[in-house]
């Protein structure tokens, strides 16, 4: 008998550590097809799903189902890492179903072998996870039948119908669109021996247009074309020039981006990406929104709102983030979602 309560205590305290490796969220409000939604595409967005981004991936959910007209033609892919303990992704997955009991989405695993010999670290150790990794391998993670994929990262909202993001014309030969900033000073996203380099820099020179800076946390893929132009190995050569060769960028997984894409990127309206709210990399300060629309708020940057919140030291725009915040807090009410219902 001993024996046995010691074994059931056991067993408690370990599903118990289970349950408190993340934090309880409220169900989400349901959110249905309009009219006129009778024979809508359906859209695919992907999005990583782990402990840390919890928090900011299902707020990025919400946000996009309040804002389309047909939320229930949206399927997600939610990519997980294959180093996750399997418990740990039973917790996301259910923390998934607490929040979006009637979500249709399917949780993949990514293999992080694929990439940990090929990282080498940043200015930030989040950009040095293999997850991070993840959105090179879209093609190969996600089923053929899946022609186009919409990747969102997991610290943005969006606050347009993200159909007509999905709607891109990406011409007859991109692969990749994304809003891009020609302004931005192109040459410091790679180090002096990428420019000293004649092999390494000229991989610019045979592009449609000058290359521009896009950030990755917002890409409309079309998943054929990445497959037919192999753009999964050309992405990882570059990883293994910096990994063997000589250190060309100092930022995790964009500059490959940046070395196979810029001057080949279609070209999609900056309201779809007002990124760096949460600052640079290193001290993550607070930003304002770029001049122009906005379609969707981009944390990228050290400074992520729920953090800030929690800290209570926000930035302005952290309260645009908080009405979409998930999180079930002792004692508050679950109707607090009726501000964006």
């Amino acid at each position: 008998m001993r024996l046995l309560a010691a074994a059931a205590l056991l067993l408690f305290a370990a599903l118990a550590a289970v349950g408190a490796e993340l934090p309880e969220f409220r169900e989400a409000p349901a959110f249905r097809n309009g009219a006129g939604c009778a024979g809508a595409p359906t859209i695919h967005i992907a999005m990583t799903l782990d402990g840390t981004y919890l928090r900011g991936s299902l707020a990025g959910v919400l946000s996009v189902l309040r804002h389309a007209a047909c939320p229930e033609s949206i399927a997600f892919h939610f990519v997980a890492s294959s180093a996750s303990p399997a418990r740990r992704l039973a917790r996301l997955r259910a923390a998934l179903a607490e929040a979006f009991p009637t979500l249709p989405a399917t949780v993949h695993r990514f293999d992080a072998r694929l990439v940990r010999g090929k990282i080498s670290s940043s200015v930030r150790r989040a950009l040095d996870q293999p997850l991070n990794y993840a959105r090179i391998y879209l093609a190969d993670i996600l089923p053929r039948a899946v022609s186009r994929v919409l990747y969102l990262d997991s610290d943005l909202l969006v606050v347009d119908d993200v159909a007509r993001l999905w709607a891109t014309d990406l011409g007859p030969n991109a692969a990749l669109a994304a809003p891009e900033y020609c302004n931005a000073n192109f040459t410091s996203y790679f180090t002096d021996a990428f420019w000293r380099h004649p092999e390494y820099s000229s991989v610019f020179a045979n592009r449609s247009r000058a290359p521009c800076y896009f950030n990755t946390g917002v890409m409309v893929i079309d998943l054929d074309r990445w497959r037919a132009g192999d753009y999964t190995q050309k992405l990882e050569y570059w990883m293994d020039v910096q990994k063997q060769e000589a250190r060309i960028y100092e930022l995790g997984s964009l500059p490959p981006f940046l070395l196979v894409f810029a001057g080949d990127v279609k070209a999609v309206q900056h309201r779809w990406n007002q990124h760096g709210l949460g600052g640079d990399n290193v001290a993550g300060q607070c930003r304002e929104l770029h001049p122009g629309p906005v379609s969707l708020l981009h944390w990228s940057g050290k400074g992520k709102p729920w953090l800030r919140l929690d800290a209570g030291r926000p930035c302005p725009l952290d309260a645009l983030w908080a009405p979409y915040d998930l999180l079930r807090r002792r004692g508050a009410r679950d109707d607090l979602l009726a501000a964006v219902a």
